[in-house]
């Protein structure tokens, strides 16, 4: 029986448990030996002239070695633009020298013997700024009024598509059209950000910082530092939560790095809460229009999403997400026609990069609500209006309007396992019969299918590297690019490597995120990992078995095509002949038995499902309590689904999270009104219920594991899923949309707005 698709516990967690994690900031290294504490002193001004640092205070306080500011930044280049089609004025310094953009914006950075002096020291930091216009939100960026680079002309990034042509919905008999927000989140990792450097006499640069992905980190240093790849050495400790915004490399790690070589000692960085809530990247942030049209009998012939994507002061991830955005546009369904247009504007906030499915939930998040919107002008129940727009099961691959191919996909099924599983038909009876009886508690329900993209070459590739050895004392060690930070990858790839080859998974140690050991590798993003990374060990593990037959052949003296794998001795034996095998352990001894192997999968993975939420409103207050969330998430073959549970609980959590709860707020003047954790709420236990998990698998033929990605799917299918929840729970009353998160305030007032409409023309 393969160990493949059996429910394995965690082999990390003993440790994480019990000795516990060793995060960056946790290091003890002698390379670190005397390290310096690197206190970064940012703006307090959104946006404004930099007319002088004045450092001297901070000079004589205890502990102050140096304070550095950009007019000591003289060997290093502006940091250009990430990709090539973003304005190439939209430089980013290291330090400000002339400008601030935006409130975290690095203005100095103090050098101390121990952390807390620099924290008193920066306060001794005096900043002369003269204001100026803060442009927040994406409105105000796309008007061009205030400039945050003048140079640039505006304050537009990049744009994508063009628009809908004049007769797009000609022939609709119905039209919708809503303006949506797809509000600004903090991914809140339970470890920030954290950096450590310390430079060799041979001119080498080890660095140890939190990243997703070593490789790629370590490029962006030889970018930034315009280094010899090869001469850094990037190290990847624990890492404590990622979401997206550990993609690469932060500039201040690279920064630390610099200073480092600039002082002639060892630096080491960890930020505090508050300094992650405005320095690390946000996510989401998109203001959509959906407009969407068709018959009356529910068919939907065209739908257009037009929007803008607020990437924050300077160019990050966020501004390739639109291309995320556009291309999953249609989403499930059959639409005859579909347009997309977007744009990635320049704001006086943090800046905004991948979390948690990146790109690809806002457009779910939009095309779910079209649907319901389309389905309330109708009058038609929004599952029906949905089954009579999916696209039919397909097992080739189809290319929809944007130009995604689909792998494959059965879309009726995963919505129909979601509705049976949640009684769908007696929560419509009971919601009928609170809303007839005009109970206080109205419960509300609502859905989302959904389809995502996973595996796609978003920077990593969509290569994987692994390396397999087998010891002469039986143990096994893979080498893989991914790099975990929760995501159970040390058990999946030790049951991979366990199953063709029979060695116990207790004896398999799998190593990560050092680039001396792995040179090459793409991380983990993207829900690459497993279709990547894992076939990359599958491939490895092939690689191995067929160099044992070829030196086992020659031991044993027969041919090698009579030699088969031996799961319960790990070894080879000869067909038909007891006794005569050789095991892996044994080849080891006699020689190293090692192969290295580079995995390319054939294309991406198109990960589907189908969720069903209910909520219990209080009409008289807005308070939405979540009660149930049923979820189909077809990931393909799942190789270990106790991991692949966690993955989806996770996902849910975070889904909710946004629809409920979760903004990044800014005033007028652009000062951050969520900063801390006692005003950015997340979610918690007591918001959730138990998860109701409806399995599904539908093999992908783009990989031999025949494995989807899972790690952000949760995400993905939630979050419209409730919002649509909850406005269904009033729609009764007449409200047609609330905007995310549908706080209690906003369900009142659309409430009340919907109750007396005169009232909101006479505001």
């Amino acid at each position: 029986m393969s160990i493949l698709g059996t429910r394995v516990v965690r082999t990390e967690d003993p440790l994480f448990l019990t000795r516990g994690a060793v995060y960056t900031d946790d290091l003890v290294d002698e390379r670190l030996t005397g390290a310096l504490h690197a206190t970064f002193v940012r703006s307090q001004v959104a946006h404004g002239r930099l007319l002088s640092v004045d450092t001297s205070a901070a000079l004589e306080a205890p502990g102050v070695v140096a304070v550095v500011t950009a007019a000591d930044v003289t060997d290093l280049v502006a940091i250009p633009p990430p990709f090539p089609f973003i304005n190439e004025a939209m430089t980013r310094p290291w330090l400000a020298s002339d400008r601030v953009r935006f409130v975290g914006d690095p203005i100095a950075v103090v050098l101390t013997e121990e952390r807390y002096q620099g924290e008193d020291a920066a306060e001794l930091v005096v900043v002369d700024i003269d204001p100026l216009p803060a442009v927040v939100g994406t409105a105000a960026a796309a008007a061009d009024e205030v400039l945050l680079f003048p140079e640039a002309g505006t304050n537009v990034m990049a744009s994508f598509g063009e628009p809908a042509t004049a007769d797009f919905f000609d022939g609709c008999e119905v039209v919708v059209t809503q303006a949506l927000v797809n509000q600004r989140v903090a991914p809140v990792p339970l470890e920030g950000r954290a950096a450590a450097a310390a430079w060799s006499a041979d001119g080498r640069l080890t660095a140890w910082c939190t990243n997703q992905g070593a490789q790629q980190a370590r490029g962006q240093f030889g970018d930034w530092l315009e280094m010899d790849p090869d001469l850094i050495h990037l190290i990847t400790p624990d890492v404590g939560g990622g979401f997206g915004a550990k993609i690469g490399a932060d500039p201040e790690y690279a920064f630390v790095a610099w200073l480092a070589k600039h002082v002639g000692r060892p630096v080491r960085w960890a930020e505090s809460r508050s300094e992650n809530m405005i320095g690390m990247l946000h996510g989401r942030a998109q203001d959509q229009v959906v407009t969407i049209g068709g018959r009356r009998d529910g068919t939907v012939e065209a739908y257009s999403l037009v929007f803008d994507q607020d990437c924050g002061a300077y160019p990050r991830l966020g501004a390739v997400l639109p291309t995320l955005t556009m291309l999953m546009a249609p989403g499930v369904y059959a639409f005859p026609k579909v347009h997309a247009q977007g744009r990635a504007l320049a704001t006086t906030t943090t800046s905004i990069g991948a979390y948690r499915g990146a790109g690809r939930p806002e457009a779910t998040a939009a095309v779910e609500r079209a649907i319901d919107l389309f389905a309330a002008e109708i009058g038609m129940d929004p599952a029906e209006v949905r089954r009579k727009n999916l696209l039919p099961a397909f097992s080739e691959p189809h290319t929809t309007p944007m130009g995604a191919t689909y792998d494959n996909g059965d879309y009726t099924t995963a919505l129909d396992k979601a509705l049976e599983a949640a009684g769908y038909d007696e929560l419509r009876a009971e919601q009928a019969r609170r809303r007839e009886a005009g109970e206080v508690r109205q419960l509300g329900i609502g859905l989302s299918v959904y389809v995502e993209i996973t595996g796609a070459d978003n920077g990593a590739g969509t290569k994987e590297a692994a390396s397999l050895e087998v010891h002469a004392d039986g143990t096994a060690t893979v080498l893989t690019g991914t790099s975990p930070h929760g995501q159970g990858h040390a058990t999946a790839w030790a049951m991979i490597a366990s199953d063709q080859l029979g060695i116990p998974v207790e004896k398999i140690t799998v190593l990560h995120g050092d680039t001396d050991l792995v040179p090459q590798g793409g991380g983990t993003m993207g829900s690459r990992s497993l279709q990547q990374g894992g076939a990359a060990v599958h491939q490895a593990a092939e690689e191995l078995i067929e160099e044992a037959r070829r030196r086992a052949a020659e031991r044993l003296e027969v041919d090698p095509a009579d030699l088969v794998v031996d799961l319960g001795l790990a070894g080879l034996a000869v067909r038909g002949t007891p006794g005569a095998v050789v095991t892996f352990a044994e080849l080891a001894g006699d020689e190293r038995l090692l192969v290295a192997t580079m995995f390319e999968a054939n294309a991406p993975t198109f990960p589907f499902g189908a969720h069903v939420a209910v909520v219990e409103m209080d009409v008289e207050s807005g308070k939405a309590q979540l009660t149930r969330l049923v979820a189909v998430d077809d990931a393909g073959t799942v190789i270990n689904p106790l991991i692949a549970e966690g993955q989806r609980h996770g996902g849910f959590a975070q889904g909710v999270a946004q629809a409920l709860l979760e903004e990044v707020l800014y005033d007028e003047d652009g000062n951050p009104t969520t900063s801390t954790l006692a005003d950015y709420p997340f979610v918690s236990a007591t918001e959730l219920p138990s998860f109701e998990l409806v399995d599904m698998a539908t093999p992908t033929p783009m990989n031999p594991l025949g494995a989807k990605g899972i790690g952000e799917a949760g995400t993905i299918g939630s979050t419209p899923a409730v919002q649509n929840a909850v406005i269904d729970a009033v729609a009764h009353l007449g409200v047609r949309h609330v905007d995310m998160p549908v706080t209690p305030m906003r369900v009142w007032r659309a409430v009340q707005q919907a109750a007396h409409p005169e009232q909101q023309e006479g505001n």
